[in-house]
């Protein structure tokens, strides 16, 4: 009886079978790109923006404000900040708060007024657009 030998058989096998796990293994990971904690940090960070604000309350005193958010309108700002509170109306966020200080036209005629530059907005703090150059306040008015 003769013996082969199978030795360069098995090799060529195992050899392809270890490169055949590894082009397996290599296109696995090249596909499966995770966002890191940095990259969402970074992208954050990219759409923060810093405005003025400023609040006249009923005593008329005046404060005035530099916040920094990544909402897109003000009046998303404000309410994660907590600088305002109120409720939605048939117009839109109908502000009842600012800076602590509640006003009711019901009771006192008075309510806040919302501005952009010194000019009334033309409007609602829930539709306005962050833009830095702009100054926003509210005032308490009759």
């Amino acid at each position: 009886m003769k013996k082969t030998n199978n030795k360069p058989l098995l090799s060529v096998i195992l050899s392809l079978v270890l490169i055949v796990v590894m082009a397996l293994t290599m296109f696995g990971c090249t596909n499966n790109k995770t966002e890191t904690p940095a990259d969402t940090t970074l992208a954050a960070a990219a759409q923060t923006q810093e405005f003025s604000f400023s609040v006249t309350h009923k005593d008329g005193s005046v404060k005035d404000f530099t916040l920094t958010s990544d909402k897109k309108t003000v009046g998303e700002a404000l309410l994660e900040l907590k600088m305002i509170e109120g409720e939605d109306g048939p117009y839109g966020l109908y502000v009842k708060t600012v800076d602590g200080e509640t006003l009711d036209y019901d009771t006192d005629g008075m309510y806040w007024a919302f501005y952009e530059n010194g000019a009334y907005a033309a409007k609602g703090v829930d539709q306005t657009e962050i833009k830095a150059d702009v100054k926003y306040e509210f005032r308490a008015e009759k």
